[in-house]
């Protein structure tokens, strides 16, 4: 049941986010092509199918309901909808997919689902209801024009002698001379019966055969509901021939709980094709009779009925299959250990001063398997961030209509693929960094747009880019921007300042903005001005390796900065020695290495050491010293210094000696460690070195940290 539950929920998650996408396009086009009702048909027929399985009745009910208001749509036509009423099935449809992924939220945190879901299919019916009569006339029609529409003579209501003809079994079925009854019952409490009658007749009119039904004004008269609740549906048709095709029709009609196939006991000897044997009152319970008797369980699948799609917009079939992410994990993990193994192999002490050609050989040719192997099992992993991105088109929609502002999203480099871990912990930080652009960084009044000369339609643009180890992932708005001076104010009332107002830079004053519990939006509103934000994305998005930084020119927009690693499974690394001890360095933190002179090097008001780098000083981290390690280089010009950077801390290592670039593969910390607080201390985690030795990975963010907090 796991098994099926993660596939479940994958596949139901997968299918609502295809339907947000494709509401967004479609909104985006003002209508819905042909293509879109039958694929947001297709999509609600699949999830109410699975959410029956898996006895999920709320998503099953509004998955169901929807799928009669497109099932209606697709067989009436776009044309039988006005403006007004397509802006509404948009609000609907968006309300509805929002119900349905609150359900499978619920499921995915193990709680109940919802006990009410009345509102939401009262809206659903509502609307149908409207729709549906939208394009009737007031009156009824006449029985001639309704025999002619249908392709037949319609026979009058039976009279009392009439009905009496038929057996007791078919009590209240209407009177007709055509030799065959088909009747139809619909599935308790599924709503509208009146309307799933007609839409069956229009499943049969496909089919070209004489055939009458009754009531006779299902598509017009909606107190016909009792009727069929009770009596059940009737279609009368003339021929044997003629039952097994609408029999195949009314299989695949949805809601369709049994149909049964009667012989007329009214129609006249002469009129009557082969004749049927008589069904007993126990027809329902005998599945081995003729098959005009049977009573048959109606199926729920209808996709033979939807329209073909056209061969141009027909995609094209991929071998793909779904792997669970511990898999993966795992893969990764065996990976790494082959390519330590393989390293120490090759490394081993045992084999130096020895030539040996073919060992050689054979070890490049292993190497470069490794390499690949190991390319294969990251790429295993790798996602496209596009999933992440289209969602903030929801995002953008919903506080546009809230807010009324006019804005568009301009998505770029949605193909670019990031670890699969990372995408799902990035998704927070973008959205709320999205909703700060749409609630304060556009202007309220499209007249100062204006005024400043923009266009008066904002823009947010969300992209994405490689740059070598990293994804740059950028969210810029053409807004009002920051006001330095308002943060600088906020800041100092709050008494968050470290220095005086006047020694802060812009870097500084917008780095202000990611410090716990503040906030420049004087209001709270539904979207931000909590005091809780920007310093949980900042958390967020180092909690997988990444930095932030924030640019704004007041009058023009902001721009909000994420670098975020590839994959935090393996890294390039420098290797470097103090004393007996090895240290890895993220080669995405370094600036750079020099060998520095004594002279060069200053102390600062504070006794601590500081050098100049590009016209700035830089303090200096003395990692003997910050990790109690004995050795024998203490002089720093015997030493190496290595300028490193990570967000917005930027200082330099003194270090031993360099050790050379290696692709390492990340190892978490043993858990027991964590009780001595040692990721507060600048290591990250450790690696396997060829010779079998473990390095230190080092955190440069918490590195300074630590440093600070130590002296």
């Amino acid at each position: 049941m796991d098994n099926m539950l993660e596939m479940y929920l994958y596949e139901t998650n997968t299918l609502l986010e295809q339907l947000d996408e494709l509401l967004i396009e479609a909104e985006k086009n003002r209508d819905f092509t042909t293509n879109d009702v039958n694929e947001i048909f297709r999509s609600m027929h699949t999830i109410k199918g699975s959410s029956a399985m898996m006895e999920f009745s709320t998503l099953m009910e509004i998955a169901h309901h929807i799928e009669d208001l497109f099932f209606y749509i697709r067989e009436n036509g776009l044309d039988s909808m006005d403006e007004s009423h397509k802006s509404d099935l948009f609000n609907l449809m968006f309300q509805s997919t929002d119900a349905l992924r609150s359900e499978v939220e619920k499921i995915e945190n193990d709680e109940p689902l919802s006990s009410n879901i009345d509102p939401i299919i009262a809206n659903i019916n509502s609307f149908l209801e409207k729709i549906s009569g939208s394009g009737n006339s007031s009156s009824e029609n006449t029985t001639a024009d309704k025999g002619q529409k249908d392709g037949g003579d319609t026979i009058p209501p039976a009279d009392e002698q009439q009905i009496a003809l038929i057996n007791q079994e078919l009590a209240g079925c209407p009177s007709s001379d055509l030799p065959y009854f088909i009747r139809v019952h619909f599935e308790q409490g599924s709503g509208m019966e009146h309307l799933r009658a007609f839409m069956t007749v229009t499943a049969l009119n496909d089919l070209d055969i004489h055939f009458e039904y009754y009531p006779e004004d299902v598509e017009t008269n909606s107190d016909t509901i009792e009727t069929i609740i009770e009596n059940g549906f009737f279609i009368a048709l003339s021929s044997q021939e003629d039952v097994n095709r609408a029999v195949n029709v009314i299989k695949e009609q949805n809601s369709v709980e049994t149909f049964e196939v009667i012989e007329n006991a009214a129609a006249k000897p002469d009129e009557k094709k082969p004749a049927a044997p008589q069904p007993s009152a126990s027809s329902e319970k005998a599945p081995e009779q003729a098959p005009q008797q049977k009573v048959e369980q109606a199926s729920q699948q209808k996709t033979s009925q939807a329209p073909q799609a056209s061969h141009n917009n027909t995609p094209v079939k991929q071998s793909l299959i779904s792997v669970n992410l511990s898999k993966l994990d795992s893969l990764v993990a065996i990976v790494g250990e082959i390519v330590i193994t393989e390293s120490m192999v090759t490394s081993s002490p045992d084999l130096q001063n020895l030539k040996l050609d073919n060992f050689t050989k054979s070890a490049r040719q292993l190497r470069k398997l490794t390499d690949d192997l190991q390319d294969i099992a990251m790429s295993l992993r790798m996602v496209p961030v596009s999933g992440t991105f289209q969602k903030m088109n929801r995002i953008v929609r919903d506080m546009k209509k809230k807010l009324n502002k006019d804005v568009r999203l301009t998505i770029i480099g949605e193909n670019t693929e990031v670890d699969k871990t990372i995408v799902d912990s990035i998704g927070d930080p973008i959205m709320h960094i999205v909703r700060n652009s749409m609630d304060h960084g556009i202007e309220e009044d499209v007249k100062d747009r204006i005024a400043a000369g923009k266009s008066p339609q904002g823009e947010i643009i969300l992209s994405a880019a490689h740059t070598g180890s990293e994804v740059i992932i950028s969210i810029s708005d053409d807004g009002q921007g920051m006001d330095p001076d308002k943060i600088l104010a906020k800041a100092e009332r709050n008494g968050i300042l470290t220095k005086p107002a006047s020694e802060y830079s812009q870097k500084e004053i917008l780095s202000l903005l990611m410090l716990p519990g503040f906030s420049t939006n004087e209001e709270v509103t539904e979207f931000s001005g909590r005091g809780v934000g920007m310093d949980v994305v900042k958390k967020n998005v180092e909690s997988v390796g990444g930095t932030i930084t924030i640019t704004s020119e007041l009058g023009k927009g902001s721009c909000t900065t994420l670098k975020i690693p590839l994959t935090m499974a393996i890294a390039d690394g420098m290797e470097v020695s103090v004393g007996n001890s090895m240290f890895t360095i993220p080669i995405a933190n370094i600036r750079q290495s020099f060998k520095p002179e004594k002279d060069e090097v200053l102390l600062d008001a504070g006794g601590n050491e500081i050098i100049k780098c590009l016209n700035d000083f830089y303090p200096i981290i003395r990692v003997h010293d910050l990790f109690n390690i004995e050795t024998e280089i203490t002089n720093i010009e015997d030493g190496i210094l290595i300028w490193v950077e990570a967000a917005d801390k930027s200082y330099c290592l003194f270090v031993d000696e360099l050790l050379g670039e290696q692709q390492v593969v990340v190892k978490p910390l043993p858990p027991f460690l964590s009780n001595f607080n040692i990721k507060n201390s600048g290591i990250s985690g450790c690696t396997i070195l060829g010779d079998g030795n473990i390095s230190l990975i080092l955190d440069i963010r918490s590195l300074y940290a630590a440093f600070y907090n130590q002296y």
